[in-house]
Parts: structure tokens; C-alpha cells; sequence
């Protein structure tokens, strides 16, 4: 009976290296492209928290209308804040030319009316008006690309991420210049 019992086990054990591989291949495939999902959202829920902190940072400094260096203008200090605070997100100039630096003045209390856009206006940053910075329209490429088939080639198309802050700008005594808006 022995000899029976380790021929039998013999053979169990060489005859599972094919299932072992079919086993590995089974969960493999599964278990990476998950991975790869969740590194994709990963890195999108990344970069767009990234460039809603720089907006929000880069608001709040312009609200405050701190001081500028001297020949340079309020909208450029902005958006030069959030590139500074956009962790190289939006380095150069292709990064600044999704920064969008808008002013509107507030309708009149009691009205329906929206608020008037005054970007190109030069008493734009006057106290009381909004300040709104933006990045529009970046394109994001996959961390990974997509797979979601065999027939068809990965994609790679980018995520559009557009974040927006806004607020109230502060009064001030002696407001720099504007510059060019948006």
C-alpha cells in the first residue's frame, strides 16, 4: 500500500505545475488590471486635488492683494502663485496657458442679475469685486492606459481636469496694476 500512495502522490504533484500556471494566469490578469484601475484613479483624484489646492491657495494670496514686485501686475502674480503651489503640474508656459485669472463685480443687492465680468477693466481688482482663478481644460494623461478589450488598441485619450476657487477681493489703499485677464 505504500508504494501505491507514493506513486499516486508522484504523480499528483507533477501533473500540477500546468495548474498552477492556468491558477496563476487566472487571478493574475484580474488582479493587475484592477491595479492599474485603481492606480488611474489614483492618479487623477491626485493631480485635480494638486490644482484645487494651487487655485485656492493662489486666490487667497490675491485677494490679500499683497505686494507685487515692482512692473509686475496682479493677474500675473496669481498665476504665477499657482503654478508655485501646482507641485510642477503646470510648469511653463504651456502650464500657464490653462491659468485663467477672471474679476467680476457683484450685482446689486436685492437684484437677480449676475455679475458683471470687468477682467479687461483697470479698477478690476477694486475692493469688493471677485476674483476667480481657474485651470481649464488640462489634459491628463493615464498614469496607465486603458485596456478594455483584446480587439481593440489601449486608450489613452487624457482626462480633462478643470478646477475653479473664487472670492471676494479685499480692499486696499494702493491696488497694482491688473495686467492682462484672464
Amino acid at each position: 500500500m505504500k508504494k501505491i500512495s507514493s506513486i499516486t502522490g508522484r504523480r499528483r504533484s507533477a501533473s500540477q505545475g500546468g495548474n498552477e500556471a492556468i491558477e496563476f494566469t487566472l487571478v493574475m490578469l484580474p488582479l493587475l488590471s484592477m491595479i492599474f484601475v485603481l492606480l488611474n484613479i489614483g492618479w487623477a483624484i491626485f493631480v485635480k486635488c494638486t490644482m484645487q489646492n494651487a487655485v485656492r491657495d493662489a486666490v487667497r494670496y490675491g485677494i490679500t492683494i499683497q505686494t507685487t514686485a515692482p512692473g509686475s501686475c496682479l493677474t500675473d502674480v496669481v498665476k504665477g502663485a499657482v503654478q508655485n503651489y501646482s507641485l510642477g503640474l503646470l510648469a511653463g508656459s504651456t502650464g500657464l496657458s490653462y491659468i485663467k485669472v477672471n474679476y467680476f463685480m457683484p450685482a446689486a443687492p436685492g437684484t437677480n442679475s449676475l455679475p458683471a465680468d470687468v477682467s479687461t477693466a483697470s479698477n478690476a481688482d477694486m475692493g469688493g469685486n471677485i476674483m476667480q482663478v481657474s485651470v481649464q481644460g488640462y489634459n491628463l494623461a493615464p498614469f496607465v492606459p486603458r485596456v478594455t478589450d483584446w480587439k481593440s488598441s489601449p486608450d489613452k485619450s487624457p482626462f480633462i481636469v478643470n478646477v475653479y476657487a473664487a472670492d471676494v477681493i479685499e480692499p486696499s489703499r494702493t491696488p497694482p496694476c491688473v495686467g492682462t485677464a484672464p
